[in-house]
């Protein structure tokens, strides 16, 4: 069984559904891991019993210093792809040269990079916006994009859009995840 490793910083809705939908049935997440000592998400890999590691990034002096210790730490479990579903840290070289991981951004790329992605997305002139899952590199939003699933904002309000974005990005992680391993 192919092995991930998932990354997240807040309250991990989008790894519950990773391990909801994939873990233990097609494939096995076999750490979880959070800058955040106080993300929501770790209750989720207790719950799962699911190994987790704690890396407080505001311990380290720099970026390099913090992703060589994520790296360290990842190695240690041999996934055969890194998730990151909500991981809010901008990773340097030391991480993407070494780790093949993918991440998910609440827009249609290359529009919309970094921070309020669904905020942009919802005030630009676009007709529609979206979800995309990409490959990481040392690159902010700017890996080769595996698939992007779009929504129509015509007569939404912003409330009923980000419910949306929310509700596509979890199935887009799911089927990217399934792409690459499969």
């Amino acid at each position: 069984m192919k092995r991930i490793a998932v990354l997240f910083s807040g309250k991990g809705s989008n790894f519950a559904h990773i391990v909801k939908e994939l873990h233990q049935k097609e494939f096995e997440v076999v750490v979880a891991l959070t800058n955040n000592p106080n993300a929501e998400g770790i209750e989720v890999a207790k719950a799962a019993s699911i190994p987790f590691e704690i890396i407080d990034s505001k311990m380290y002096k720099s970026r390099e210093a913090f992703d060589a210790t994520v790296v360290e730490q990842l190695q240690q479990y041999s996934p055969d792809l890194t998730v990151l579903a909500g991981f809010m840290r901008i990773l340097t070289p030391v991480f993407t040269e070494q780790i093949k991981a993918i991440n998910l951004h609440p827009s249609l790329l290359p529009r919309h990079k970094g921070l309020n992605a669904i905020e942009k997305s919802y005030e630009d002139a676009y007709p529609a916006g979206g979800v995309s899952v990409h490959y990481v590199t040392s690159e902010l939003d700017g890996g080769e994009v595996i698939l992007q699933k779009e929504i129509a904002k015509e007569g939404l309000s912003f409330e009923a859009y980000d419910k949306k974005i929310r509700h596509i990005e979890k199935e887009a992680l799911v089927e990217a995840i399934r792409i690459v391993l499969t």
